[in-house]
């Protein structure tokens, strides 16, 4: 391993790097907050960066091959929250009229605008209702989540140098 990385690693806040991962995992937070959140908890822009990018991405495959089959299992075993799932599925089903012209370069694009509504999960969500295979899925929000990434990253840093 290449010295700069392992002082890097050690030079890295390891409490901040792993919260800033777990807020990134969630779902409308993702990497736009989990970016800032890194930085005010210490961590470099680019330690925030690739923190945020891991968390971001960990629930993606999981949630493109499952969550139509967790939609039917909470449809039968949970009644309660139909509405919930009907919103989600709405809001999968909205977004998808978007990405299906341009198919994988629609959904990176997708992904890469860092406004509420748009973001991993969202382009997961929609990536399984139009019945998208994860191995094309995966490489087209993975890069939508990096493009985010970088625009979230230098608002952050333009942010935090002017203070």
């Amino acid at each position: 391993m290449n010295l700069d990385v392992l002082q890097w690693i050690s030079s890295t806040d390891l409490g901040a790097f792993l919260s800033t991962v777990v807020v990134s995992m969630a779902p409308v937070l993702e990497l736009r907050f989990g970016i800032p959140w890194g930085v005010a908890h210490g961590l470099s822009h680019f330690a925030a960066f690739v923190a945020a990018v891991i968390g971001n991405m960990i629930p993606i495959p999981f949630i493109v091959v499952y969550i139509r089959r967790i939609f039917k299992w909470m449809r039968r075993h949970l009644p309660q929250l139909d509405r919930v799932v009907d919103k989600l599925e709405a809001k999968a089903h909205l977004k998808g009229r978007k990405v299906t012209k341009y198919r994988y370069l629609g959904l990176m694009i997708f992904v890469a605008i860092p406004l509420p509504g748009t973001g991993g999960w969202t382009g997961a969500l929609v990536a399984a209702f139009l019945d998208m295979s994860l191995r094309k899925s995966l490489p087209a929000i993975f890069a939508g989540v990096l493009i985010a990434g970088f625009l979230i990253t230098g608002i952050t840093f333009g942010f935090t140098s002017i203070f």
